[in-house]
């Protein structure tokens, strides 16, 4: 009798586990639904709302208040943000992250409390919709493909942040797809030094968890953004060497993902 409950347990819980994936897939099927719809729409509402008014800083905030919420809500991400209650947002600063996930972006438009640019692939401007947003909204661009573009981008991002603009850049230059933060190219580091603005460094945690980089497939869970001590680049102890700077910054990310946000 034991045996047969144990087989019948078994073949249950089989069934289960087919059934499980099945439903996974259209569960993730709906979400991306979602994704792509959800962001037209903000997109649309926010290109009008410039049109309106002339300045892209209204739909940047929308995007921080509108649309990387309400992704982050059909995700199921919980967002835990830690030490941007230190951070003078009225400076502006080079925000250097490591990088997992596509949701980084929705995580970081959250944790900023004021509007914020991105430095994003060139790719990024023919995606319908978003390379719309993005060039609408001052983001900037870079080739990673064409090094003689790169003068011209470290031109572009200093003079951005010598106007006042939060500007964020993940330097290791593509998403990591094991966790290991990987080295932090030295090249955004200039235009810090060039405007003469503090490097902020933040740690992202758990968004890889939630939106794996291979493939579209969510998993609800938390994402944990920490903000470091801001590095001067100007002034007495600022550090002036853009690979010194990539150096202090990397070493503080990791800091902040093995002590829980205490640097």
């Amino acid at each position: 009798m034991d045996g047969q409950f144990v087989e019948m347990e078994t073949v249950k819980t089989a069934r289960i586990a087919v059934r499980r994936p099945l439903w996974r897939k259209a569960w993730n099927l709906l979400q991306f639904a979602f994704t792509l719809v959800w962001t037209a729409g903000g997109i649309l509402v926010a290109m009008a709302l410039l049109k309106l008014t002339g300045s892209p800083r209204g739909p940047l905030r929308m995007a921080s208040k509108m649309w990387a919420p309400g992704l982050m809500t059909g995700a199921g991400a919980k967002l835990d943000v830690q030490g941007a209650d230190r951070i003078d947002w009225t400076q502006p600063h080079l925000i250097v992250s490591n990088h997992q996930s596509v949701i980084d972006i929705c995580s970081l438009f959250m944790a900023v409390p004021v509007p914020l640019r991105f430095l994003l692939k060139q790719e990024m401007t023919r995606m319908p919709f978003v390379g719309w947003y993005a060039k609408s909204t001052g983001m900037l661009f870079i080739d990673r493909d064409n090094p003689r573009a790169a003068p011209a981008m470290l031109k572009a991002a200093a003079k951005m942040m010598s106007e006042g603009w939060q500007l964020c850049v993940f330097p290791e230059g593509t998403r990591s797809r094991d966790g290991v933060v990987g080295e932090f190219k030295a090249g955004p580091f200039e235009a810090a030094i060039r405007a003469g603005v503090q490097v902020l460094p933040v740690s992202l945690d758990g968004a890889r968890q939630v939106l794996p980089s291979d493939g579209f497939e969510v998993n609800p869970g938390p994402i944990k953004v920490r903000f470091g001590t801001p590095i001067a680049t100007a002034g007495e102890g600022g550090i002036r060497d853009r690979n010194a700077l990539a150096q202090a910054a990397h070493a503080q990310v990791l800091m902040l993902l093995e002590n829980g946000g205490r640097v």
